[in-house]
């Protein structure tokens, strides 16, 4: 088991929670229920399996996990990019924030898988 409050994936995908919430305060009133929404299950899904993954026994169940919460980021970056197109709402430095944790985790599974 880990302690998943002292992962740096995990304290970085709560930045990145907290991040899109700012975000979705730009969107537009009529269309805000429908991407502040999606766009904030997906943040809030990163941290959340992180810290799931970090309960589990083994490190192929953490790296479990640890797919979910990348593939929880993609999902948000691909939402972001629409917000962007759509609303013109900046969202770049957010997105390379993403990328970053995007790396980070796949690094933190990589060292997982070889132990």
């Amino acid at each position: 088991m880990h302690k998943f409050r002292e992962l740096k994936v995990w304290n970085k995908a709560m930045l990145i929670v907290e991040s899109t919430y700012e975000i979705s305060r730009d969107l537009l009133a009529n269309e805000k229920f429908n991407f502040t929404s999606q766009i904030t299950r997906s943040a809030l899904s990163i941290p959340s399996n992180i810290a799931e993954g970090a309960g589990r026994e083994t490190n192929k169940e953490f790296c479990r996990f640890l797919d979910i919460a990348i593939g929880s980021s993609f999902e948000l970056e691909t939402q972001l990019i629409l917000v962007e197109r759509i609303f013109n709402v900046k969202t770049d430095k957010l997105i390379l924030e993403i990328q970053d944790l995007q790396r980070m985790t796949n690094a933190l599974k990589r060292s997982k898988l070889s132990k």
